[in-house]
């Protein structure tokens, strides 16, 4: 007997053409293949699409002028004086890519325990924001809140006797995202997973005016081993003392991943995310399926390491398994990516229009 969605039919006896060594007749009804044996066709029934729409690009500043100082471990990644930044954002902006986030490398003779460049009006991510947005003011300017970047200890808070203490470092933040938010940032994004965070924020940009200020939260940011070529490039791999694992999540955790993100919405996240990308795409869907929310994630530096060095040494098609990897975000459910194969994917997408 053959199925045919869920109804017995009776096999037919009738032969069929064949060509030569094809197997056995079967006289089959369904034949999934049908809609994928041409590339016009497979466009037609295809279920996620990619888009320029869904990429963020991560850009790394730093001090100087007319200066790009690559990233050894991340190859075609480079620390960017602010001018250069400025041009980036103009290639984002040619390549319809609606927004981008910045990163600091903040000189280690700034770097305190309090991070208190973190609160600096004119530090390399206000000047940044100032500089692109006088330029580009309809480019979308993501910034990060969290004091990594700014510590001599390469932690995330305030420290006080080998323990982060929480509350306190929420007050930083605060001042962090209102400087920010001043500069002309669009969207305050905290990656430090303090609790109580998402709340103070959203009541201190308020506050200050900045209601149209938007919040997406790292609000599923996992304690992973893939951020390595990202602490390089910000300059905190050397300066981290211990581990960051009382504060970032427990890998092995998914229905913790849930109470974190209800708490950020209810603190008034408008958008969340999930971070890293691939190993966690069941949060990602389990965060779009629960709560219906903007959701979001993080391809993380490892990730883009792994597909580059792999790429680099002809193990894999690199320029496949980056669009394979962006799309696999979508189908698990994303909203939009932060990537730093964002112009690279951008070009791809440009060129197949």
């Amino acid at each position: 007997m053959a199925i045919k969605f869920g109804r017995p039919i009776e096999m037919r006896d009738t032969p069929r053409r064949e060509t030569a060594l094809s197997a056995p007749s079967l006289d089959l009804v369904v034949r999934p293949r049908r809609n994928r044996k041409a590339e016009w066709a497979r466009r037609m029934v295809r279920e996620n699409v990619l888009t320029t729409d869904d990429l963020i690009w991560p850009l790394f500043v730093a001090d100087g002028h007319d200066k790009r100082t690559p990233v050894v471990s991340m190859p075609g990644v480079d620390r960017l004086s602010v001018d250069q930044a400025v041009r980036e954002a103009e290639r984002a902006v040619k390549l319809n890519i609606p927004c981008i986030a910045l990163f600091p490398y903040t000189d280690p003779g700034l770097r305190d325990e309090r991070g208190s460049e973190a609160v600096n009006p004119d530090n390399l991510v206000c000047q940044s924001v100032r500089a692109i947005k006088k330029e580009f003011p309809e480019l979308g300017v993501l910034c990060d809140v969290a004091l990594d970047p700014f510590t001599s200890h390469g932690h995330d808070g305030l420290i006080e006797d080998g323990k982060i203490l929480n509350d306190a470092t929420v007050t930083v933040l605060v001042r962090q995202a209102l400087v920010q938010a001043e500069a002309g940032c669009d969207i305050i994004a905290p990656s430090d997973m303090m609790d109580g965070r998402v709340g103070a924020i959203r009541e201190g940009l308020d506050a200050a005016g900045f209601l149209d200020v938007q919040i997406m939260s790292y609000a599923a940011k996992y304690a992973s081993a893939f951020y390595g070529p990202f602490r390089d490039a910000v300059g905190s791999a050397k300066t981290l003392t211990g581990d960051k694992r009382t504060y970032q999540m427990d890998n092995a955790n998914s229905d913790e991943a849930l109470r974190e993100v209800e708490l950020d919405i209810a603190e008034g996240a408008d958008m969340v995310m999930v971070k890293p990308g691939m190993p966690y795409l069941d949060i990602v869907r389990r965060v779009k399926d629960t709560f219906g929310m903007p959701t979001f994630v993080y391809q993380v530096s490892g990730e883009y390491a792994m597909i580059m060095a792999a790429s680099h040494n002809n193990w894999i098609d690199g320029e496949r398994a980056m669009m394979e990897s962006l799309l696999a975000f979508k189908r698990a459910g994303a909203n939009g990516i932060l990537t730093y194969f964002a112009p690279h994917a951008a070009e791809k997408l440009k060129n197949e229009s």
